[in-house]
């Protein structure tokens, strides 16, 4: 199974990522999506808490489970908490009724989607990630991914893959498994091609689907100014500069920065689908329309020409 191609729903911010959105501004982001076309929504259990999950599956429970492609992820169990607080430290502003537990034991793994299914409200989803194994990946591939395997060939999920913040491992996944699909965030994109080196190559000789998330850096191409965030952190003075070139050159070719940040990602032929995170309907529509603004050639020339790009992509 692969994922639809085009755009897809990044859930996380409905989790309430970094700041809080209400009940309705979530429903009315996911109803958006599918009014624009989007028919892949992508989620995990990290994302506030449980918190995205609830809120997306609610939004689609309106529409026919065969006409969309859901993704979740596992490895991080979630198990109540007394501790109080909120949950910023981990970057979503929710009060911590859990904490997340790493596991990609095989028990683990099925406890984690049994969980995931109840919160969604479904009996099944269509893609599991193993979801960040950086700091774990002897039991992810010796246990997580066997499991995943295993629910495949049991029927229970369509797809399997991973989802990370780095090209490396999904590299490993890519070539020593049988993974459908692997999740690459923030390194294929105007700022990072790391995904180029190894990747997006083995991806497109092993049949392999990518879907990209983190087009825009997690934010700072989205709108380059002082204090945007760069990869969940702020941007370095260097890559503001870089990306306000980007925007400049984008704009004297009468485009914006974000159509070209997503036009980019979408064109390298592995890549099956480019998630776009929005906490509202206005975002939605706005990220639709720059998904399907057309880049001229020119761009893409003056960034090779200036060195803004050092590759023939796209």
């Amino acid at each position: 199974m692969r994922p639809p191609s085009g755009l897809g729903f990044g859930a996380a911010v409905i989790g309430n990522l970094f700041t809080e959105v209400t009940e309705e501004q979530a429903y009315e982001a996911v109803a958006a999506a599918w009014r624009c076309g989007i028919r892949y929504y992508d989620t995990a259990p990290h994302y506030g808490l449980g918190l995205s999950e609830r809120r997306l599956g609610a939004a689609l429970r309106e529409h026919p489970r065969e006409e969309y492609t859901l993704s979740t992820k596992v490895g991080r169990r979630l198990e109540p908490s007394t501790d109080g607080g909120d949950d910023l430290a981990n970057g979503f502003a929710v009060p911590a009724t859990h904490r997340r537990v790493w596991d990609f034991t095989a028990d683990g793994i099925r406890r984690t989607l049994d969980a995931s299914l109840e919160r969604l409200g479904l009996d099944r989803v269509d893609i599991v990630y193993l979801h960040d194994p950086d700091d774990h990946a002897e039991q992810a591939f010796r246990e997580g991914y066997p499991a995943l395997e295993k629910l495949r060939s049991e029927g229970v999920v369509g797809a399997i893959g991973a989802g990370m913040n780095q090209a490396e491992m999904l590299t490993r996944f890519v070539r020593d498994t049988d993974v459908d699909v692997v999740l690459c965030a923030g390194r294929y994109t105007l700022l990072d091609q790391s995904a180029l080196d190894e990747l997006l190559p083995a991806a497109v000789s092993r049949g392999t689907s990518v879907v990209i998330g983190g087009a825009f850096n997690s934010g700072l191409l989205a709108d380059p100014k002082p204090g945007a965030t760069y990869n969940y952190t702020q941007a370095p003075g260097e890559l503001l500069d870089r990306a306000l070139r980007l925007k400049e050159i984008a704009e004297r070719h009468g485009i914006g920065l974000r159509a070209a940040a997503l036009a980019f990602c979408a064109a390298h032929p592995a890549v099956s689908s480019v998630l776009v995170g929005a906490r509202s309907a206005h975002e939605v529509q706005d990220a639709a329309h720059q998904f399907a603004t057309p880049v001229p050639d020119s761009f893409w020339q003056e960034l090779r020409d200036t060195g803004l790009v050092v590759i023939e992509e796209p």
